[in-house]
């Protein structure tokens, strides 16, 4: 799903997995396909989104997102993870079984 700075509270109110990339990113088009087989597989049980830093830079800026790709997990509202770079897909699913 498409996150913006007006749903991205409320997405974050469950559990909740959020990439922020760009789109002239290399790393971020390479994870794209990971984390778009990983919203389905987890559909219905954690909100799986993608945040582009440039069309969200205060929420860029509000969680210190350095470097792209990077990928918060939230549980609450709250961050409780966070992977940078490009990972691998079990690894981004072993993170998603611990917010269950």
């Amino acid at each position: 799903m498409k996150v913006t700075e007006q749903n991205f509270d409320s997405i974050i109110a469950g559990p909740a997995m959020i990439d922020f990339g760009a789109t002239w990113c290399g790393p971020c088009k390479a994870l794209a396909p990971r984390i778009e087989e990983l919203e389905k597989e987890y559909e219905g049980r954690i909100a799986i989104g993608t945040a582009d830093v440039d069309e969200c830079s205060d929420l860029a800026a509000r969680f210190r997102i350095r470097n792209v790709p990077t990928v918060l997990f939230f549980k609450g509202g709250e961050v409780v993870d966070k992977s940078v770079g490009l990972v691998a897909k079990e690894t981004l699913a072993e993170k998603l079984n611990a917010l269950l």
